[in-house]
């Protein structure tokens, strides 16, 4: 006799003791794929706390990077392309601040000073989150203050505001 099967995909059929199964067998094979591997007899390491480490006094600080130069400015002088961007980070921005940072190309607009319209460019923002003190902030600044230099841009914007920072 032919055991009653239900429909399933092509080429699969389920016997309805297997339908009763499938949720334990979920569960089961949920189980063994969160399971620590260790080896037989050995001891699983102990786990970090569960409790997450506020971290004080913390600002985000965002800068954004023009990628392209003003109107009048020489563009073959001032582009920066990925390579040049690269270069920047790893000379003026990580030494700064090793443990952390993140960029996001970005495309924005921005109009100078009387200019009857606003320029549109590509530009990439720099997010780093870090301590309040007057030595991070001299560290942006110096940050902003190189990006100048090597472009030759006007300005980079800076934007700081207060965060509640965990780890």
């Amino acid at each position: 006799m032919r055991p009653h099967t239900l429909p399933t995909s092509p080429g699969i059929a389920m016997t309805p003791r297997l339908l009763h199964l499938s949720p334990l067998l979920v569960l089961l094979l949920a189980a063994c794929a969160s399971a620590p591997p260790h080896a037989a007899g050995a001891h699983a390491p102990p786990r970090a706390a569960a409790t997450p480490v506020p971290a004080t006094r913390w600002v985000r600080s965002e800068l954004y990077f023009g990628a392209t130069p003003a109107a009048d400015a020489d563009a073959a002088a001032l582009a920066v392309d990925a390579a040049r961007w690269r270069a920047f980070l790893d000379a003026e921005v990580t030494p700064r601040f090793p443990d952390g940072l993140t960029v996001f190309e970005a495309y924005g607009q921005w109009r100078h000073r009387d200019a009857p319209a606003p320029e549109r460019q590509r530009a990439r923002v720099l997010v780093i989150l870090h301590e309040d003190t007057p030595r991070r902030r001299a560290d942006i600044e110096a940050i902003r203050s190189a990006w100048k230099r090597a472009t030759g841009h006007e300005s980079v914007l800076w934007s700081l505001q207060p965060a509640e920072v965990s780890f």
